[in-house]
């Protein structure tokens, strides 16, 4: 109920918003925040953990204590052949031993002779054991163990999953980022190339300028107008890619409306929710990575594995031992002297079954082991490379700014000019012209920029902690 009165209150603000005149700025904190709660991956990552310890709970179900029951009657025309029962209770422990209590009631005119008991039932307490193969591990406690590891895996693959759905959001939100930059510097310039082509217009009427000149300003304001439309598209494109992050409670998908824009001013926005500020080179810890953490993880479980097949080339050795009585009721009763005990063999000839078996885990694990060597020193250089890529970018920045200026100027002085009757129209457009694909630039150079710095979240592989 809580969840469905959020969404019908969300619904409605975006109503209501979309019948204001107003923007509605959605803030890349925010948005980020939306996703990592909402957005069906990141809930499917959580489900990664629940799943680690569903895993540890039935692998833990090898060592339940068990009551076994077997009963079995046969009677045929008025005769009783027998009447057998016999019940077990069974504690597995860590090792390759278990405890036993049995109660055994055997009756019947044609019961074999071994199956005799006492009227009242024979009682017995023992143990069974390997002393071979399954003693110092077996199959309970590879399962056990390969569990406990599946589970603190599931925890960093939740990270690198949460850390994936947030890297591919963050670099969707710059692209409607820069569509709308873009979009912005269009809108602006059409607003200057109609304001000139009224006044050329004007001036045409009266006999100031030629008129020509009104042809040129009229192609330079439709050229501003397509290159807006143009850019329109782009932007509802970047929107309704930036909509697929979009979700609320529910599963409900939003989708963006046309009145809501991004934030601008992201400079130490991103840092900050991408919980990547502060983090020089030289502090980065490669050991920490949740993909490196995530095939150690790995190669301890096949290590795991690879003890138990090792631990198959032993031979079978089962010893059982039980004290036998009548009246369990007294611990004395339990003597050396009444038993039953035995002792089961077996082993291949040839083993080739388990030495194949053996090889392949051997080959499993080597193989795990070469993966973590070359992830290491790939994700190594690709963090080494986007810091140097980041610094360039910081330098980049700062000379797009300087040319923009420099544009900015040059097309301030040469429309003083025009105005003095000193330069032509044709150098006017000529110089905004410039100053725009120079906007332009620095619009592409900062989404890389910001791009560059998703990539860094990514490579390290941060689950923010504080969205």
């Amino acid at each position: 109920m809580k969840n469905i009165l959020f969404y019908l209150f969300v619904v409605c603000f975006l109503v209501a918003q979309a019948q204001q005149p107003g923007e509605v700025v959605l803030g890349f904190n925010e948005y980020l925040g939306y996703v990592k709660k909402y957005h069906p991956i990141a809930k499917q990552a959580q489900l990664n953990i629940g799943m680690g310890q569903a895993e540890l709970m039935r692998s833990r179900g090898g060592f339940d204590p068990k009551i076994e029951v077997d009963y079995d009657r046969k009677e045929f025309k008025g005769t009783e052949y027998y009447d057998r029962l016999n019940t077990t209770f069974k504690i597995p422990t860590w090792y390759g031993v278990e405890l036993k209590g049995n109660f055994e009631q055997n009756e019947g005119v044609y019961l074999n002779p071994s199956q005799n008991v006492p009227d009242d039932g024979l009682y017995s307490a023992g143990v069974s054991m390997s002393v071979g193969q399954g003693l110092w591990i077996n199959e309970r406690m590879t399962t056990l163990k390969q569990a406990k590891i599946f589970k603190e895996r599931s925890l960093v693959e939740r990270d690198l999953q949460v850390n994936e759905v947030l890297f591919e959001a963050s670099l969707a939100y710059f692209n409607w980022l820069h569509a709308y930059q873009d979009t912005q510097v269009y809108t602006d310039f059409l607003a200057n190339a109609e304001m000139r082509f009224e006044g050329v217009k004007k001036s045409a009427q009266v006999g100031e300028v030629a008129a020509i000149d009104t042809v040129e300003a009229k192609i330079a304001m439709q050229d501003r107008e397509l290159n807006l439309e143009q850019a329109k598209v782009r932007f509802m494109k970047s929107a309704l890619e930036l909509s697929n992050f979009l979700w609320m409670g529910d599963n409900m998908p939003v989708e963006l409306q046309p009145n809501v824009i991004p934030e601008t001013n992201l400079a130490g926005a991103i840092d900050t929710t991408l919980e990547i500020m502060g983090m020089p080179l030289d502090s980065f810890s490669i050991a920490n990575h949740p993909k490196l953490k995530s095939l150690g993880y790995k190669i301890d479980g096949l290590t795991v594995e690879k003890r138990l097949k090792a631990n198959k080339l032993l031979p079978k050795i089962e010893l059982q031992y039980n004290f036998l009585t009548e009246k369990p009721e007294y611990i004395s009763s339990f003597t050396t002297e009444a038993y039953k005990g035995g002792v089961a063999f077996s082993v291949p000839l040839f083993l080739r079954k388990e030495r194949g078996d053996l090889k392949l885990a051997k080959m499993k694990l080597q193989n795990a082991e070469f993966e973590l060597d070359d992830a290491e020193i790939r994700i190594k250089n690709k963090i080494v490379g986007l810091y140097r890529e980041l610094e360039s970018f910081e330098k980049q920045n700062v000379l797009i700014d300087d040319v923009v200026f420099n544009y900015n100027t040059l097309v301030a002085a040469e429309e003083r000019k025009f105005g003095f009757g000193e330069s032509s129209l044709f150098l006017v457009n000529s110089r905004e012209s410039k100053l725009i694909d120079a906007e332009l630039k620095r619009n592409a150079v900062q989404n890389k920029f910001f791009s560059a710095k998703a990539k860094l979240f990514n490579s390290i592989g941060v689950n923010p902690k504080n969205l």
